[in-house]
């Protein structure tokens, strides 16, 4: 997290300023709210990059040495910058100290607890490689699975849980969860899918199959009156026909983002 790193730098005698986009008008790099850290020599994050961001870097570092606190920079996108978005962005450049950076720690804190949940159903290949390419992403990330040695191989950034019920994971998810289902079982797989589209209130509902996989659970679900026009069913469909681990993950990944945000 960004305060973490900042408090490092502070802690290690560096001087420390915070960019903060507070206006964005038009097409820009980065939305309102986007921060960055920067002290002589280091840069943590980014409010998007290109020419904004290097006269940002510029005006912090000279800011740094400077008796000032803190500067507002209201800046067209165009060519006195030699940047085309052709929007306007607007930032606050400040000092940090302590008590500062105690208050970002804070914010992102509560922005982390508050973040999309993900239920990766199976700690398989696929759902390994799943979990993998989510880590990094802004979401709270749980693998389900009964196999102990396959949840021991996932990454330390999500949390992996041990059940025989994975069902009750799903009563268990706040709204607005996404729930993929990639269980060794394909009768575990619709008992999953049937308890996570009944719910009503899923962002995203996927399970990796095939067509017919699919035409098999939709008719059991009709019989039983559950609607499953929620569901994606092959997940990562979308993209080449390649069925390894890693690039059904990153089509996946890709589509699970899109539903949650």
């Amino acid at each position: 997290m960004l305060g973490a790193r900042l408090a490092k730098w502070l802690d290690a005698g560096e001087a420390v300023a915070l960019v903060t986009v507070t206006s964005a008008q038009g097409s820009t790099p980065r939305e309102v709210g986007v921060r960055m850290g920067i002290s002589a020599g280091s840069i943590c994050g980014t409010i998007g990059g290109g020419a904004l961001e290097a006269l940002a870097i510029r005006e912090a570092r000279s800011l740094l040495n400077s008796e000032g606190q803190s500067l507002d920079i209201d800046q067209p996108l165009g060519p006195e910058i030699g940047q085309c978005c052709g929007g306007r962005a607007q930032l606050h450049i400040a000092k940090l100290d302590s008590n500062a950076i105690a208050t970002l720690q804070g914010a992102e804190a509560e922005m982390e607890a508050n973040q999309p949940h993900v239920l990766i159903f199976g700690a398989g290949h696929t759902g390994g490689a799943l979990a993998t390419a989510l880590a990094p992403l802004p979401l709270d990330v749980t693998v389900i699975d009964e196999r102990s040695d396959w949840l021991a191989m996932l990454s330390s950034t999500v949390k992996p849980v041990q059940t025989a019920l994975p069902e009750a994971e799903v009563a268990a998810a706040p709204p607005g969860a996404a729930f993929v289902i990639m269980t060794h079982d394909h009768a575990l797989d619709f008992l999953i899918a049937e308890a996570a589209l009944a719910r009503n209130d899923a962002a995203f509902v996927g399970m990796i199959g095939s067509a017919t996989k699919r035409a098999r659970l939709v008719s059991d679900l009709t019989r039983k009156g559950v609607s499953a026009s929620g569901l994606t069913c092959p997940i990562g469909a979308l993209g080449p026909k390649d069925k390894r681990p890693e690039v059904i993950a990153a089509i996946t990944a890709a589509e699970v983002m899109a539903a949650l945000l």
